[in-house]
Parts: structure tokens; sequence; C-alpha cells
């Protein structure tokens, strides 16, 4: 960490392995790469999970999606991965399978993302090997497309998603035409649909002591986020367009520029705008004829855009921003995401911990008894082989033997 790089929260972690959160108890065989998945796990193992990350003896690829780099590993991987313990297993082999069917005989949770058939190639499809084996166990595949359908069973990925469902059609300007949108939203959705899908099969179990095969799809998720402009749609038939900054729905709902940078207004109703024009000092413009509801004020956007410019230009964003907030009005400076990490809220919000030599984003799920968020560093290649095969009954020979034989990887090839 360089000195003037963003203050993180130092929480104490439990020890590795240790009871900790609300799923404290909970096993979760991982087997997926890249982000959608990765990002679904490490939302279960913040909250106590025990996470264990079997990866391809050539790794997860995002290990090296990089720079920034540490100890080797990209920040990419970095940033999805804590709380993890990681062992290489080459699954393509018969006794590779056979190492991980030994590791889901007390697992509650397995979450993949093969190229859909791939598990049932192997002989641990669901329906027919899996669920007759543990039929207490939830299966949760994440896949592009799932396996059905026109486009079923074809590799998906965030970017394609984002153009195929729509969002990237809704985003940018009438200027830059669709514009992808800069984090990866599909691939974010689909691991949080993903955890509270699995989150529901487990909650289910309890009443039928069964598990679940969840078919979870990029498309699917990425289709799911298209409010309102599905909801638009459904209603008037016409195609939505990229809006820019502004809101299809609302008005004044946009970016305007101040005399110290740029801050964000969103007024939700008419006493909202009302009250905004009071601490701008011109409670008229809120009586003018084209701005007395937000239906007149949609008509009428351009002309009430260039007024509130005028009366932004001149002001301190940041002052005027926390005045408006403190006064019940949405509004907030547009802050670059280094900012962002320095804030003294996001301080405040234990949004920014280290964990050992590792910096990453904390736990937005708050909870009051059993608090979760980081507890280790994300893991090396290979980290905790014998330790995780050592728990599950196999002998300093046996992991020595499958190591000999390739099945295990120590190093990545």
């Amino acid at each position: 960490m360089t000195q003037d790089s963003a203050p993180g929260s130092s929480l104490a972690p439990a020890p590795f392995g240790a009871p900790f959160g609300a799923l404290a108890g909970l096993k979760v065989i991982d087997l997926t790469r890249v982000l959608g998945g990765p990002y679904c796990t490490m939302i279960l193992s913040d909250h106590g999970a025990e996470v264990i990350k079997i990866e391809p003896p050539q790794g997860d690829e995002t290990r090296g999606w990089g720079p920034p780099f540490l100890d080797g590993d990209a920040s990419y991987f970095l940033g999805v991965n804590r709380n993890k313990k990681a062992l290489a297993l080459d699954l393509g082999r018969p006794e590779g399978r056979e190492v991980l069917l030994r590791l889901l005989a007390d697992a509650d949770v397995v979450v993949e993302n093969f190229k859909t058939g791939t598990m049932e190639k192997w002989g641990l499809g669901y329906h027919t090997d899996l669920a007759p084996r543990f039929p207490g166990l939830v299966h949760c595949r994440v896949s592009g497309f799932g396996a059905e359908g026109p486009l079923g069973g074809l590799p998906g990925y965030d970017a394609i998603l984002q153009a195929m469902t729509g969002l990237m059609s809704i985003n940018g300007s009438a200027e830059t035409g669709p514009l992808r949108l800069g984090t990866p939203v599909v691939d974010l959705a689909t691991g949080l649909y993903s955890a509270l899908g699995i989150m529901m099969a487990l909650h289910e179990r309890q009443r039928s002591g069964l598990g679940q095969y969840l078919d979870m799809t990029l498309h699917d998720c990425g289709m799911a986020l298209l409010h309102p402009q599905a909801a638009n749609f459904f209603l008037n038939g016409r195609r939505p367009m990229p809006p820019g900054n502004a809101h299809p729905n609302i008005c004044p709902y946009d970016k305007f520029a101040t005399a110290t940078g740029d801050i964000f207004i969103a007024i939700g109703n008419d006493g909202q705008f009302r009250k905004l024009m009071e601490v701008l000092g011109q409670p008229e413009v809120a009586q003018d004829p084209r701005y007395v509801n937000n239906g007149l004020r949609l008509q009428n956007r351009l002309a009430l855009t260039e007024t509130l410019a005028g009366l932004f230009s001149d002001k301190d964003g940041q002052s005027l921003t926390l005045t408006m907030l403190r006064a019940g009005l949405p509004a907030g400076p547009v802050m670059g995401v280094d900012q962002a990490m320095r804030a003294e809220h996001t301080k405040a919000r234990d949004m920014v911990v280290d964990v050992g030599d590792v910096r990453t984003l904390g736990t937005p799920i708050k909870l009051s008894r059993t608090p979760g968020g980081p507890q280790s560093r994300p893991p090396h290649f290979a980290e905790h082989t014998d330790d995780v095969l050592g728990a599950h009954g196999f002998t300093p020979e046996e992991i020595s033997a499958l190591e000999a034989s390739g099945v295990l990887a120590r190093v990545k090839r």
C-alpha cells in the first residue's frame, strides 16, 4: 500500500476457519472462475460460509488480469476472492472428480460456471448424479444463456449480455449512442441473484430436507435490471433511448456543473422541487405553470434544465449539496473512485477494509448480531491444499500420490 492510499478500517478477523457470521456452519464448494460465480461465493463467505475454491491447474484466469498485481495475483482476482480456501484440481480426470465427490459429501452448496453440459459429461449432473447421491445439496449453475432456447449452451460475457439485453442501449446519450456500463453490472447482478437464490433454496430445504438446482444465467439477470425501461416499454410500446444523466420518468434528475465541480440532483416529487427552489432562492420558479408537477416538468425538461444550470453555475457544489441533503433533498457531488474511497462516510461505514496486506471493499450487508465482512486475504494459488484435503480424510500419502499423478497442482501450469 502507498502512503497516500485510502484509509481503511482494520477489522479484527476471526481465526481462519473459525465460526463467525450468519452463515457459520455452511459449506460451499466453489468451482467458479472469473466474476459472477466468485462474487456470489464471496458474499456467502463474507457472512461465515466456509468456501472451498477449486481452481483448474492453470488457475482462475483473473489471477492474471492485471496490472496491478500483488504477489503475482491481479487486483481483479483479489477483489472477489477473499475469505476462501484454495486448492487446484484437474476435474477433467476421473481421479479429480473422485476427490470432488469426497469434498461434496458434507457440502451444502456447489456453485459452478462450466460450459453447459460439462458437469453432465463428467458424470456430475445434478438430476442424474448429484441429487441421488447428495439429496440435500443445492447446485447453482451460472451460465451465459442456460441450456434451453435458441442460444442455449452458448458462452456469455458481461459486455455481450449488456449489449444483448438492452442495457447498453439505455446507457450513454444521443451523442454517444449505446455505451457499456463501466462496471460489469451483469456479472455482479448474477452473483447477487445467485447468492439470493441459494439462500432461498437453503431456506426451503429446512422444510423439505431436499436441495435443488438453480439455473442462473447472465441473460436473465441482465434482463431483470431493465427497470423502469421495461415497464415503460410494456405500457407505451416505445423503444427506450439512452437518456444521458437524465431520468426517463423524473425531472429534474440530472448532473449539473457548479463553480467547484459537478453535482447530481434527484428530485422525486413536487414537494422536493418546491423546497429545491427555496434553497436556491428562487421559489417563484416552482410556481411556473410549466413546472408545477413532474409530468409538466418532463414536458418542459429543456427549459427547466437551462434555468437550473444557470442557478448552479456559480455555487460551491460541495457545500450546496450538503445543504440540500440536510434539507431532505437528494443531491451529492460527483466524485471519482479515489475520492469515494477516501470519503469520511466510507470510513465510518467500514466500506474500505484492510485484511492483512490486501485492501478491499467491505460488505454492504450490516447485520446487528452476526456482522460479517472480510476475514482473510484472498488465497494464493492452491494455498490450502493440505488443510482442505486433510480435513476430508485424505492421508499425506494419498495427497502425495494425487500430486505425483498431476491431479493436484501446487503451482499454475
